[in-house]
């Protein structure tokens, strides 16, 4: 199993619509590396659903449940996406200055590339961040 990071704009597609919908497409994806990054993704993989723009914390959970397939929203026809299904809340949010402050995810690609909006967690970022929390991985 891989741990990922997916962005979106809570004005555009909150938490709460996801947990209202519980499985989603995770649409619009318009970066080629970010693409890359679902393509790559496989069913029950996990990924935080962060909250991006003036909240920037992550506040959930959601696994894969569909693999990369075509973006009916993409005129170009070069993009895919992602179905997702909403498992569980963050007991507490995790922010963007929350993770700055914590020396063990200095590496982390949400750190390291802060403008990709699916990115990839590593298993030991995964545990930390799920800790930091107050939820279980």
């Amino acid at each position: 199993m891989a741990y990922w990071l997916m962005k979106s704009e809570p004005g555009a597609w909150s938490w709460e619509d996801q947990v209202r919908d519980s499985v989603a497409e995770w649409d619009g994806v318009r970066n080629y590396q970010a693409a890359n990054n679902m393509k790559a993704m496989k069913k029950g993989d996990k990924a935080f659903f962060y909250h991006s723009v003036n909240e920037k914390r992550i506040v959930g959970i959601v696994s894969i449940v569909k693999e990369y397939y075509p973006d009916p929203t993409d005129a170009s026809g070069r993009f895919g996406m992602v179905d997702v299904k909403a498992m569980r809340p963050f007991k507490e949010p995790v922010t963007l200055a929350d993770i700055k402050g914590e020396p063990r995810l200095e590496n982390l690609a949400l750190v390291r590339q802060s403008r990709l909006s699916v990115l990839p967690v590593e298993d030991d970022e995964w545990k930390l961040i799920c800790a930091m929390g107050k939820t279980k991985p």
